[in-house]
């Protein structure tokens, strides 16, 4: 089994990042196609930033589909970051939240974007801390991630680290990442703790079900 830490969230992801960029390129995963890219390029794109940073990149489609905003794409898993330098788009940089937690990550970015990236433990807490150092005064950190209320399942609604799945993948992935639960207090504790104001939610709602399948959360730093 995967540990439960942030070492290995990225250990799995290491090992599953070539199926992950066919996944993404192919349109295999239906919850992105049906509303989570468009949701998160619509809340991105009402903010009209100039500058961007794409926190945990993959394989670069967000920096691409941002065209018009000049995009910096940084994943801490090479492979990743190989694939989106090959289809262009922006400049890619291989870089850990742990660097980026120790100012590595040098600007002053009108936003910051985590899809689905954030999901660790301390190192998304240092993350959080850090956004004083890449975001520019009134910038924002832009977060979509799993609904909290659609991905509890059984367990107790607990902020907490759980075991991962590839269920509804295909077999070319193996080793799931862990993944940290945290509660919607959870989320918006990272904000209003690390000096952010939470400045607006979101929740995608696909038209099959009627349920919301991700959480969107804008926190501004003060100007």
């Amino acid at each position: 089994m995967t540990p439960l830490t942030d070492a290995g969230v990225v250990d799995a992801w290491s090992k599953n990042s070539d199926p992950w960029i066919a996944a993404v390129r192919g349109r295999e995963i239906a919850s992105r196609a049906l509303v989570t890219d468009a949701a998160i390029l619509e809340t991105v794109r009402a903010r009209a930033p100039r500058t961007g940073v794409d926190l945990g990149c993959g394989e670069g489609w967000l920096v691409r589909a941002l065209a018009g905003v000049e995009m910096v794409g940084v994943d801490a898993i090479p492979g990743l970051v190989d694939a989106a330098r090959g289809a262009g788009g922006g400049e890619f940089r291989v870089m850990s939240y742990e660097q980026i937690a120790a100012g590595e990550l040098q600007g002053a970015f009108d936003i910051a974007i985590c899809n689905f990236s954030l999901i660790g433990n301390e190192a998304v807490s240092g993350l959080f801390k850090a956004a004083p150092i890449y975001l520019r005064p009134g910038g924002a950190l832009v977060v979509q991630t799993v609904h909290p209320f659609a991905s509890c399942g059984d367990a107790p609604y607990a902020d907490g680290w759980r075991e991962g799945s590839w269920a509804g993948f295909n077999s070319d992935f193996a080793d799931a990442p862990p993944w940290y639960f945290r509660t919607m207090a959870g989320w918006m504790a990272l904000f209003t703790e690390n000096g952010l104001r939470l400045a607006e939610v979101r929740e995608p709602v696909p038209p099959d079900t009627g349920k919301p399948v991700s959480l969107i959360l804008v926190g501004e730093l003060p100007g």
